[in-house]
């Protein structure tokens, strides 16, 4: 019934520890996309915090300020005379939304379990999270006896599934019940072995239940007011299902409908189903990196080594295993069919949550999907396409009402109705109209990696116009003849004007013009693929002539405003002028060297005044540094976001709990193994000196094509290519390449650095160092 801690090769994959959960942020997360909790594993009272991802207080708002279209003219004015109090000002009257802010992401509700005579000594305590099975555990002896409980939630089975086993005969003896303090509404009983937790989120917002059902063997149970009630059981198993009117005009019935449905499965039958559907999808990408001792430090609990970490010692395995989290907690969090993993994934506790939970669209929620197409989980990127859908017609009538313009925009955040108009009251976030268009390109990345013709043409290319139909007509002249964003801003730092005054709102940002650059150029290499819109693009060129491109200022770095302002504060979270570095591509460590040089002064800058405090703000230096090609600075910050920005349970520490660090930290990781963007495959263009040894397999790059890749000695001994496309594919290596398919030499030839390699769709292709 228990594995021993030494079997070291089956915690290759597994955070676990050797004490209960005292708090949230050691608890272990569990999920299905859609339905998640929190296992908090305590002996006599255990705590599941649960969530479901369409649980949200109120409903959408029709919030745009009827005022906004008057003034957008005149606020302009007074940014380019100068005025920075008096466009601030009027700004926060006539622009903001009202109601100022959308409504928050609600738990679902606690499940509490009251273990009958467990008040004694503990003895050989575990509990683990195995990501190859998704699957998380606790056991532990009372008495010479043997416990378990054993947790995961099931896509294939719709439902959560807990199962409680000892070997003492009768030994378990519990009561369970719902609780959501404090906005309960309470539990029915359904039956003798089922009851229905009740709610909802405001007058306008959805309703919701959840239902729990209790099969035992060796025992009997009944319901005992709001709670069921197991006598003297030998095993236990308890089926969860949640739903809300979001999705069901009845939810209640289609609680009952998937529990009934799942009781018809044995608990092995719904473990395996559980295990495959999310096994196949985990497995694609396989990541070691060579640990010498990795034996020893598997023997310890996943705590104990990230505080080792903390204290300076290296632990490949525990990046590793970060990476791997990563990957799980994205298809725990991210399915086809659930909504878009907001700023905590699904995962909070919290009726009042920091930033509500929402999906900030200025970085945040950009970077909880940065690793799908790299780690070959490309259907986890559908909810935030299903979200950019939702968005579409409220951004429309955004852009009308506010800006009197076509297209569609959406500003720095949104929700789970897709609301667009200017959120908030501060002036530092708020009026920033570039969600929509950065939004955007994740759907021309998703073609890029794809090369899927028909989604680009149904889905991705429509969204993208809209999205750049709206900067055509919002963009306006300067004085030097330039088109530019604003009033817009560069999130969410502030300058200094020359006589001493701060702002934050301005006229083409340097974020702002790097994203119009990369939507418009996407657009007309979309509108060439698809063969249509010629005077669109004509358009678009014809703008992208007039647009400000990067500039590097008085420190020699890339500037952040259209002036070369003093920044209020110089090591700011946002590093939002180097989106030309990543994700966007017109800065390239080889091809603008000297503006590689200026991005890499920027963060040198950054970084001697604290920046990368923030757990999501180090993932994003991780990103740079290996856009740069600095491997070893990139494995610097990948120790860093694990020693000051890493909870015990691995979440990622803002602080608080955001996921987008656990999301960007895992893609940094692939950008320091492999690169494809400006048309070219990039080789272990980071490989820090630590990583001597290692493969990584499995994943994916830009032009339809899956990669792996072995080193030795801290050099490449062996690349494998599989496209799915047949053409050219340009490579990049340090030194010479040989290619082989099926064993022969492939004739391929050198031009300006690049391997130039003509593949066929189906075959492999083998990458081997030589002349």
């Amino acid at each position: 019934m228990t594995r021993l801690v030494q079997d070291t090769d089956s915690l290759r994959s597994t955070l676990w520890y050797q004490q209960p959960a005292s708090k949230w942020q050691e608890a272990l997360p569990i999920g299905n996309g859609r339905l998640g909790g929190m296992i908090f594993g305590t002996v006599a009272q255990e705590k599941i915090q649960l969530n479901e991802d369409t649980v949200w207080y109120g409903g959408p708002k029709k919030a745009n300020s009827q005022d906004a279209i008057h003034h957008v003219d005149e606020i302009r004015r007074l940014l380019f005379e100068g005025k920075q109090q008096e466009a601030e000002h009027l700004s926060r009257m006539a622009l903001m939304s009202a109601p100022k802010y959308l409504h928050p992401y609600h738990p679902l509700g606690d499940l509490f379990f009251y273990f009958l005579n467990h008040d004694k000594k503990t003895e050989a305590y575990h509990r683990e999270l195995d990501l190859e099975t998704a699957t998380a555990s606790v056991r532990y002896q009372i008495d010479g006896y043997e416990y378990s409980r054993e947790y995961f939630s099931s896509a294939a089975d719709h439902v959560m599934a807990i199962r409680l086993k000892t070997n003492k005969p009768g030994g378990l003896t519990f009561g369970v019940h719902f609780m959501r303090r404090p906005f309960d509404g309470g539990s029915k009983c359904i039956s003798s072995d089922t009851i229905m937790m009740v709610g909802e989120c405001g007058r306008d917002g959805v309703q919701f239940r959840a239902g729990l059902k209790a099969i035992v063997s060796g025992g009997s149970v009944r319901t005992v007011g709001d709670f069921l009630s197991v006598t003297e059981a030998d095993e236990v198993t308890l089926l969860l299902a949640a739903n809300t009117t979001f999705r069901y005009d009845d939810p209640e019935k289609a609680c009952l409908e998937q529990l009934e449905l799942a009781s018809g499965k044995s608990y092995e039958q719904l473990k395996q189903a559980h295990i495959a559907d999310y096994s196949e999808k985990f497995g694609r990408v396989r990541l070691e990196l060579g640990s010498s001792d990795a034996a020893s430090k598997l023997k310890l609990p996943t705590d104990v080594r990230l505080k080792q970490v903390q204290e300076g010692q290296d632990d490949l395995e525990l990046v590793r295993l970060f990476f791997d989290f990563g990957r799980y907690l994205l298809l725990s969090c991210s399915r086809p069919g659930s909504i878009a993993a907001n700023l905590q994934g699904i995962w909070n506790d919290s009726y009042t949550p920091p930033w509500e939970s929402k999906f900030t669209i200025n970085i945040n929620t950009e970077m909880n999907y940065w690793p799908v197409e790299l780690c070959n989980l490309a259907e986890c990127h559908e909810p935030l396409f299903d979200l950019i859908e939702t968005m579409l017609p409220n951004g429309r009538v955004t852009a009308r009402e506010v800006y009197g313009c076509s297209g569609f925009v959406a500003h720095h955040n949104t929700n789970i109705w897709g609301d667009t108009h200017v959120e908030g009251i501060l002036v530092s976030s708020s009026i920033w109209p570039m969600g929509a268009a950065w939004l955007s390109l994740h759907l021309w990345e998703h073609y890029r990696f794809g090369l899927d013709t028909s989604f680009l043409a149904d889905r991705a290319y429509p969204i993208m116009k809209e999205a750049a139909q709206f900067l055509l007509d919002y963009m306006t002249e300067d004085s030097k003849g330039r088109l530019v964003t604003g009033p817009s801003m560069s999130p969410e730092n502030k300058f200094i004007l020359p006589d001493g005054t701060t702002g934050n709102l301005c006229m083409g940002p340097a974020m702002d013009m790097q994203i119009v650059y990369t939507l418009f150029t996407a657009c007309t290499e979309a509108a060439g693929i698809l063969g249509c819109d010629d005077e669109f693009c004509r358009k678009l060129n014809s703008a992208l002539e007039r647009i400000p491109m990067p500039t590097i200022g008085k420190y020699g770095q890339v500037m952040e405003w259209l002036e070369d302002y003093e920044e209020f504060d110089p090591g700011h979270r946002h590093i939002s002028q180097l989106f030309a570095l990543h994700p966007g591509e017109m800065i390239h460590a080889r091809r603008t060297p000297e503006l590689a040089l200026a991005a890499k002064r920027t963060l040198e800058r950054r970084l001697s005044h604290g920046g990368g405090h923030t757990g999501w703000s180090r993932a994003w230096i991780i990103n740079f540094w290996a856009r740069l090609g600095e491997g070893d600075t990139a494995y610097e910050n990948v120790k860093a976001l694990l020693a000051k920005s890493t909870y015990p349970n691995l979440f990622d520490a803002h602080p608080p709990f955001q996921i987008d660090g656990n999301f960007g930290g895992t893609a940094g990781i692939v950008e320091m193994l492999l690169q494809s963007h400006s048309g070219e495959l990039s080789l272990l263009p980071a490989l820090p000196k630590a990583w001597q040894e290692g493969t990584i397999t499995g994943i994916r790059a830009r032009g339809g094509v899956e990669v792996d890749l072995e080193w030795k000695q801290g050099a490449l001994s062996k690349a494998v290519l599989r496209p799915s496309r047949s053409g050219i594919i340009a490579v990049y290596y340090a030194s010479p390449l040989q290619a082989y398919c099926e064993g022969k030499p492939v004739s391929a030839s050198y031009e300006e650095e690049l391997l130039k390699l003509p593949v066929e769709a189906g075959a492999s292709y083998v990458l081997t160092p030589g002349v």
